[in-house]
């Protein structure tokens, strides 16, 4: 090796040590003002209460504002996208439900990639879907509600929160696995679906779990099985989809943090760790568990497997079931 290419590789070398310690030492000063939290839905929403629950535990624990931005708007590609083109310094946090990996495949045209445009932090609190009947409907179980349909091709439809949504999602993949003849009928929200089963209008129904509770205990809607890999604490004597015979069905709510796109990794480590600390806080606990959710906190690795394994699960579903929106 000659001298000049060795003292080009010994500047090389200190220059990176240069700013590494640079970088360490600037995230270590973090956050020296305001952070944003963008959720792309309306305020009172699932998203919005986790969202200011962990603003609040952050702003007590850095002694700086972290504050939430709605920004509805377009199925959440409008505050999805704003928080994309944000600078990747840790000053703009993203908290957002599924829509994050069901619109690359549900729409023609998105204002981000979700590989390639975040920085995933951590997953922060699931919620299932819970599949509800109508009483009039005479099935106790999923098998019995298969067989039902089956011997009543194109007889019947279920609710959802609206197209694209989770519970959609979830509907589908039952028709889908089971080759059932079932019409969905798209509702603005998890509450009018649950209505409309209730009043027998859509018999069946995939919902949100917290409004269905009640009507659930006093026998008014008929729960038979929840989407997520375990029973819910809610509802701990309803089955999941594969203790009831369906296997590979799961479909949570999650709502996850992420960060622009190379946000330094020493941020991205510290909000982690921040948040898993946030959601571990019994009131915090108490507070999720009143809106159905439950604190499931993960590392970013772990976070960037799980959108992976999301982003083609969900694309594979919206193409075999032919769901199309209007843009």
């Amino acid at each position: 090796m000659t001298l000049q290419r060795r003292q080009f590789l010994q500047f090389a070398a200190a220059a990176v040590a240069v700013a590494a310690s640079s970088e360490f030492a600037w995230a270590q000063s973090y956050p020296a003002r305001a952070v944003r939290i963008i959720v792309p839905v309306g305020p009172g929403g699932p998203s919005d209460i986790i969202a200011r629950l962990i603003a609040q535990k952050l702003s007590q624990r850095f002694g700086q504002p972290f504050v939430v931005e709605n920004l509805p708007g377009a199925a959440n590609n409008i505050g999805i996208g704003n928080a994309a083109r944000a600078a990747p310094d840790g000053y703009t946090v993203l908290l957002v439900g599924s829509n994050y990996t069901i619109n690359p495949s549900l729409f023609a045209k998105i204002p981000y990639d979700p590989v390639k445009d975040f920085a995933p932090v951590t997953l922060a609190a699931l919620s299932p879907s819970v599949l509800l009947v109508n009483p009039s409907i005479p099935a106790s179980s999923v098998k019995e509600l298969i067989a039902f349909l089956k011997a009543n091709p194109g007889k019947f439809n279920y609710a959802s929160a609206g197209i694209g949504t989770t519970a959609h999602l979830s509907g589908e993949m039952f028709k889908l696995s089971q080759g059932l003849d079932l019409v969905h009928v798209p509702f603005n929200g998890s509450g009018p679906a649950i209505q409309s089963a209730l009043a027998g209008h859509t018999p069946i129904t995939f919902a949100a779990i917290t409004p269905a509770v009640a009507l659930i205990k006093e026998g008014k809607l008929r729960a038979l099985a929840v989407t997520s890999p375990k029973r819910s604490p809610v509802l701990p004597e309803i089955p999941t989809l594969a203790e009831a015979g369906l296997p590979d069905q799961e479909a949570e709510v999650p709502q996850g943090i992420f960060v622009p796109a190379g946000t330094p990794k020493q941020i991205i480590d510290l909000l982690y760790r921040e948040v898993g600390i946030a959601m571990a806080q019994p009131d915090v606990k108490e507070k999720l568990a009143a809106i159905g959710f439950e604190a499931v906190v993960n590392t970013p690795e772990e976070f960037a497997v799980r959108i992976k394994i999301e982003i083609p699960k969900w694309q594979k579903v919206i193409k075999d079931a032919r769901i199309k929106v209007n843009e």
